[in-house]
């Protein structure tokens, strides 16, 4: 009768953490996985950051804290457009919004900084550094802003 319970808080515990699985791969495309997804993605991605100068490695890895990623429209070409934070407890004062072209040939990006221990009582986009990657072109760019302006927690 013991083993029985054993058995039974095995299989529970299992499912359980199919269950856990199955939430965090949701099917929707994240930034933090654009990379691994595709080559032409990677391709596209390189072809920003080796004209940069001076990325950390999360930017030029495209690794850290994403949400699922949107599709947009800009002028009749379509884009998947989300945000990537350097890690989740600091997504205000350090994130990338990137949009990558449907047919994986272009990539662009807005790496907004806000200063570390910013008063709750200030407004981040007054304080905040905005730093284009990509050479989006100004309709671009408001996709980029539009993007960020959707967070709640940005005034």
């Amino acid at each position: 009768m013991r083993t029985r319970s054993w058995q039974t808080l095995a299989a529970a515990i299992c499912l359980s953490g199919s269950a856990l699985a199955v939430a965090s791969n949701d099917g929707q495309t994240r930034v933090s996985d654009l990379l691994s997804s595709s080559p032409d993605y990677r391709q596209a991605w390189m072809g920003v950051v080796k004209k940069e100068e001076r990325l950390p490695d999360w930017v030029i890895n495209l690794s850290g804290a994403s949400d699922p990623m949107s599709a947009v429209n800009e002028h009749g070409d379509k884009y998947l457009v989300g945000p990537l934070c350097e890690t989740a407890d600091n997504c205000l004062n350090n994130r990338l919004i990137v949009a990558v072209s449907f047919d994986k040939k272009s990539a662009y990006a807005l790496w907004v900084q806000v200063p570390a221990g910013l008063p709750a009582d200030k407004s981040p986009t007054r304080h905040a550094d905005y730093r284009f990657l990509g050479k989006p072109d100004k309709d671009m760019q408001a996709v980029l802003m539009e993007q960020l302006k959707k967070d709640p927690k940005w005034y």
